[in-house]
């Protein structure tokens, strides 16, 4: 690949999937400018970003709100490629203090829409979440699946997928709509399962299930994640324009089977187990295509749950500074 100078944009890139994007981009192509713009709510940390990367040249942070439409403007007439992570993203959260999640996932995508119909960009990659899916009504689930959101965060997240897909269609931007099946692995907010559960047998405490831990997800490593959206920045644009894109192991693991996994892989009895009523929204089983993310960007995910989640164990014994900051949350709200 030619070595061409180009400026991304990183919309919500301190928070856990953009900053691990953000680290890999700026280790992986040293000739790459990045604008990250986070509004630096509870779950986006600049500590989740490289020390060296912070003092560079070739980086800036700008602290904004992504509905903010003139911040948002000014940072895309700078960049060639804009990649949309910004976004409110706890489905307990969503059902017991919902309207922020419509403002940012929603308002702030029509924000950024708005800009790069009026300003072009080379590419755009608005990151949607496969929670649009509801429970798989086929398995596996490809991107043509019904959307059947189960929750106001994934009727957040539909109403800011299928806002871009009008975008694309309507104004012709380049747009790329991309489904991430369950994320974890470094740098994830206590408030999400995994990390939850790591915590919580670190510090002998319950690991909190719901209902009885039958529901099952696509356990995507964050690392593999990244490597897909760099694989998506630099594909043909004619293979990647206008699609969407599942991102899947296409192997889906009970939520019991991960919290055992856990207490295995940190020595730590399985009686830490506690089981708590069922969530209103619950999806009962996500899996994934793996097709069309192999077929146009030559991707798949790499790493096995086993070693993901052995990474990911290490990373939270061994960085207790980062989380312990997020325990007051973690009573507040749960898994």
């Amino acid at each position: 690949m030619k070595k061409t100078t180009k400026t991304i944009l990183v919309t919500g890139g301190a928070g856990f999937i953009g900053s691990n994007f953000i680290n890999h981009i700026y280790k992986k192509y040293p000739y790459y400018d990045i604008l990250l713009l986070d509004a630096l709510t509870y779950a986006g940390n600049l500590d989740n970003l490289r020390e060296d990367m912070k003092h560079s040249a070739r980086f800036k942070f700008h602290h904004g709100n992504i509905t903010r439409a003139d911040i948002v403007s000014e940072l895309v007439a700078k960049s060639q490629i804009v990649v949309h992570f910004a976004a409110e993203s706890h489905v307990t959260r969503s059902i017991y203090d919902n309207a922020i999640f419509f403002e940012t996932d929603v308002m702030g995508t029509h924000a950024i829409a708005n800009a790069i119909a009026k300003r072009p960009v080379e590419r755009f990659i608005h990151i949607s979440s496969s929670e649009v899916y509801g429970t798989a009504l086929r398995d596996p689930m490809d991107e043509d699946h019904p959307l059947n959101p189960m929750s106001p965060y994934a009727a957040a997240k539909a109403g800011a997928d299928r806002l871009v897909y009008s975008y694309l269609h309507t104004y012709n931007i380049p747009a790329v709509i991309v489904r991430p099946f369950n994320n974890y692995g470094p740098f994830q907010h206590i408030e999400k399962a995994m990390p939850n559960f790591i915590v919580s047998a670190l510090l002998d405490r319950p690991l909190t299930v719901h209902g009885k831990g039958q529901s099952s997800r696509d356990w995507l490593f964050v690392q593999d994640t990244c490597e897909a959206l760099d694989a998506i920045m630099h594909a043909d644009l004619d293979k990647v324009a206008g699609q969407t894109i599942n991102l899947g192991t296409g192997r889906d693991t009970k939520i019991i089977d991960i919290a055992r996994m856990v207490l295995k892989a940190l020595g730590k009895p399985g009686d830490l187990i506690k089981f708590t009523p069922d969530r209103p929204g619950q999806v009962s089983r996500h899996i994934s295509s793996t097709d069309k993310a192999k077929a146009a960007i030559d991707w798949q995910a790499s790493t096995s749950l086993e070693e993901g989640i052995e990474r990911t164990v290490r990373f939270y014994a061994d960085n207790r500074d980062w989380w312990k900051k997020y325990l007051w949350m973690k009573e507040l709200w749960g898994p």
